[in-house]
């Protein structure tokens, strides 16, 4: 650990290291001096992100544009060679990042302020990249969101599955073909690309000690997209208040009043917006966790290669509670519509 450190310059003296338990595919660390931390590094998972050229690609194409007064750069440190990627003997690709003293993350959260904050800090993100071509930008992820390739990674994972465990899931795949049969719709709209985030969870924004939204993090997903990927992935994680692999489907929620102050944040960048992408949004809450309650669900009945689990039935939790919360926001949709057209038409 302390020689990666000092490819990036960084002498590492005195150093301590802490894993965090945050993101389920890269594996990070807090680098701390002292009782301060000072830097984050972290190693890339290669089997999900077999492309690494394009993610180096991307941050050089990006990182310039993502500077503003009221917006917080996410500073990487380069190697003497001026690489912002580090690959040690044994082929593991590493990269540093300054930490932001005082700043946080929330997994979940109920409070409107924070709500709020999420949606001003996405339109801002979203009008300092508005005028950089998507085109400039490759794909990280193959067929990331798109919903005819994830179903079909989910038909083949049902025929070689465990009969057991298909068995006692029969509810939800009743639910997955259900909304996944209304969601096709989705294809033949025909939306502008953008560049987009692709993973706009909450937890992948920081907040300062006074809530104050500063930046969004996690920028490996950074490629061309459809804006109510990042609205949809938001609202998952904002409008609901248990945690994502909540057992209880009766705990989990979708509050219409933290929706309405996401989009009240996210109002005040509304320019940049087409208005076709303004009335395709009311699906993102939709699509985003059913998207991803089907993959948990397809990663569980393929014995769990793609996201960390901590005990066997992790993905099937997350798939539950995911496929759940879209049922809840499809219910909700006429209501989302009309807070979209009061606050962003």
């Amino acid at each position: 650990m302390k020689h990666i450190l000092s490819q990036f310059g960084v002498s590492p003296e005195g150093s301590r290291y802490e894993q965090t338990d945050q993101g389920l595919i890269n594996t990070t660390y807090f680098v701390s001096f002292g009782k301060q931390r000072r830097y984050v590094l972290q190693r890339i998972n290669e089997t999900v992100f077999p492309n690494c050229d394009a993610l180096f690609h991307n941050l050089e194409h990006t990182l310039p544009y993502l500077s503003a007064p009221n917006y917080t750069q996410v500073q990487f440190h380069r190697t003497p060679g001026g690489e912002l990627f580090y690959r040690t003997e044994n082929n593991e690709l590493w990269r540093l990042m300054s930490y932001l003293p005082g700043s946080k993350s929330f997994h979940h959260t109920s409070d409107k302020q924070i709500a709020f904050e999420a949606g001003r800090i996405l339109g801002l993100f979203h009008t300092q990249l508005y005028n950089l071509d998507p085109n400039t930008l490759k794909i990280t992820l193959d067929k990331f969101h798109n919903l005819d390739w994830r179903k079909e990674q989910y038909h083949l994972a049902v025929k070689k599955a465990n009969v057991k465990d298909l068995e006692r899931t029969v509810d939800l795949q009743k639910h997955i073909e259900e909304i996944g049969e209304e969601l096709s719709k989705l294809q033949a709209m025909n939306l502008p690309i953008r560049v987009c985030h692709n993973d706009t969870k909450l937890n992948n924004i920081l907040f300062s000690e006074e809530k104050k939204a500063l930046c969004l993090i996690d920028l490996d997903t950074l490629m061309p997209g459809l804006l109510l990927y990042d609205f949809g992935d938001a609202v998952r994680t904002l409008a609901n208040p248990a945690p994502e692999e909540e057992t209880e489907l009766s705990k989990i929620d979708f509050s219409i009043e933290m929706f309405a102050a996401f989009v009240e944040g996210l109002a005040l960048n509304r320019s940049v917006f087409s208005s076709d992408e303004l009335k395709s949004l009311s699906l993102g809450p939709v699509y985003m966790p059913f998207l991803h309650g089907l993959r948990a669900y397809t990663d569980f009945l393929m014995g769990n290669p793609y996201y960390k689990v901590s005990y066997p039935d992790q993905n099937l939790d997350r798939a539950r509670s995911l496929i759940h919360f879209a049922r809840l926001a499809k219910e909700l949709t006429p209501e989302m519509q009309r807070i979209l057209r009061k606050k962003m038409m």
